[in-house]
């Protein structure tokens, strides 16, 4: 594909251009802030080529890249980072002891269902973790579709389940994904939720 990438919605009729040179990029300042204030260690879901994972390790933080991707995840590897070619919902190491996990990049969208997507990261945490996850400014509706990624010169890669999270409707997904609650903010024109996991035991 070429530097100009598409994600593009079949139902919704969604477009949304991705920035590709952001994504392999090293992670920013803002980036590199809100994760090293998390609880340790931190599973960064949907990892790609690993520029948040390495970030982590380069400051001595123990942290795991995953995703499914094998190019990605050598990538990340490549980058310094410790990352295994995996799905969110395969078998994982430390399950249910994880201080922090991450779904930056609009990554509360993989599978389809942010619902189960987010019980799952729930069941990873241990009890009074945190899940930082980067949603959709307010006034954005929630949306599940079919999407796939289209390149400049007119290629289209294969139909895939993805969805968009709205800041208005993080909270109410949270707690009914197993979370105390979350609070949502702004920075740098993006928009992040802290959920909380209660400090009971984790879901299995």
């Amino acid at each position: 594909m070429t530097d100009t990438v598409t994600m593009v919605g079949a139902r919704s009729g969604r477009r949304m251009p991705l920035e590709l040179q952001a994504w392999t990029d090293d992670a920013t300042a803002l980036e590199r802030d809100l994760v090293l204030s998390l609880p340790h260690p931190v599973l960064d879901v949907g990892c790609g080529p690993g520029r948040i994972a390495a970030a982590l390790a380069a400051r001595g933080v123990p942290a795991l890249g995953i995703d499914a991707s094998p190019s990605a995840v050598r990538a990340a590897r490549r980058a310094g980072a410790v990352a295994l070619c995996r799905s969110v919902f395969d078998p994982l190491p430390r399950e249910g002891a994880w201080g922090a996990a991450l779904l930056f990049d609009g990554n509360v969208g993989i599978g389809g269902d942010p619902r189960r997507l987010l019980r799952r990261v729930r069941s990873l945490l241990r009890p009074g973790g945190v899940a930082l996850v980067e949603v959709e400014p307010p006034g954005h509706p929630s949306v599940r579709d079919r999407v796939r990624l289209c390149d400049g010169s007119g290629g289209a890669g294969p139909w895939f389940p993805w969805a968009w999270v709205g800041a208005d409707a993080i909270d109410d997904l949270a707690r009914a994904s197993g979370f105390a609650g979350c609070t949502s903010s702004r920075h740098e024109g993006r928009w992040f939720a802290r959920l909380h996991a209660s400090k009971g035991a984790a879901l299995t």
